[in-house]
């Protein structure tokens, strides 16, 4: 059965000394499993590749490592991005049947956001990343609408990957009162927030009208759909098209235009609700690497409740045709 994996991260020289130098120095400072990660980012070579033979992953979709371009401003933003796609296309272009690659984008500028992305999928790149929010601003904004308005037109699935909320946020729900700085970080991150903070600006892309304004275009969300399968038959009850004045329900959306990975989340009941909820069509393998394992990845794929056809899909077959692989 071939395996291909969606949300598998690398990092660059440029983004090393950039957005990512004080996570980076973070990882030296603590050492141990997370200063192997930031050593695992930046090796996307024979390594890698034997890493991956090893776990059984016979495909790796490829993007730039959180916090991507989005927290730039516009000048870093545009030559992050081409930094980080040119160092993609060379790895794809080494390895063509082991990584594919999904374009990072300058999105402070959208309409060079979207010039950069018609040529690398032109290159041969499947899709793109987004990391969240651009300072505060979500992709609902009309600001963004080129990025999405070319998108469509290339049949370019966008991938958006969680970033930490607004700061904002962060110290109102996060922080103060009795939580710790250290839990303060944990949860506005992994623990609970950038979940929440993707799953709001799914709905936002959904309540503002982007899927309506552009009903092909594809997103692709990780973690066994952000917190979002669990709520979709309440959003349906509490915000109706009575209300929202859509086309469709926002279970419609959330069923049509948004695709789903495990990354990294193995957990059996998760998957269960995301399965009954959109269905095995909308599902796709990921590992998360390497912030998680790909042999517990392969494994958890391995044991899924589904059938052999299904797991299949699941595996490789609804990628393939999503990012024509």
């Amino acid at each position: 059965m071939r395996t291909i994996t969606l949300e598998e991260h690398f990092s660059t020289p440029a983004f090393r000394a950039g957005p990512g130098r004080k996570r980076e120095e973070h990882a030296e400072k603590t050492g141990g499993r997370l200063a192997k990660v930031f050593a695992q980012l930046a090796e996307v070579d024979a390594g890698r590749v034997a890493e991956m033979d090893a776990a059984g992953i016979d495909m790796q979709v490829l993007s730039l490592t959180s916090p991507g371009t989005e927290q730039s401003d516009a000048a870093e933003a545009l030559a992050l991005s081409r930094e980080a796609n040119d160092f993609l296309a060379a790895v794809v272009k080494k390895y063509p049947k082991r990584f594919a690659g999904l374009a990072v984008l300058p999105t402070a500028v959208p309409d060079k956001a979207a010039a950069e992305l018609e040529q690398r999928m032109r290159d041969g790149f499947v899709g793109a990343v987004i990391h969240g929010h651009n300072r505060g601003r979500y992709f609902d904004d009309k600001f963004f609408w080129p990025i999405l308005e070319r998108a469509q037109a290339l049949n370019a699935p966008i991938y958006l990957h969680p970033t930490m909320p607004p700061q904002a946020v962060i110290a109102a729900c996060y922080a103060g009162g009795s939580i710790a700085p250290a839990v303060t970080d944990a949860l506005a991150g992994s623990g609970w927030g950038w979940h929440i903070e993707t799953a709001v600006h799914i709905l936002r892309l959904i309540l503002g009208g982007v899927f309506d304004a552009f009903p092909k275009l594809q997103f692709v969300i990780g973690h066994l759909g952000e917190t979002l399968p669990f709520m979709i038959q309440r959003f349906d009850h509490a915000l109706s098209p009575g209300v929202t004045k859509l086309k469709q329900p926002v279970s419609f959306y959330l069923r049509n235009n948004v695709h789903y990975t495990i990354s990294g989340f193995n957990f059996p009941a998760a998957f269960l609700d995301l399965l009954l909820e959109v269905g095995v069509d909308r599902i796709m393998f990921s590992a998360d690497y390497p912030y998680q394992s790909m042999t517990d990845a392969r494994a958890f794929l391995a044991q899924l409740p589904v059938s052999a056809a299904d797991r299949e899909r699941i595996a490789h077959g609804n990628a393939e045709k999503l990012f024509k692989l």
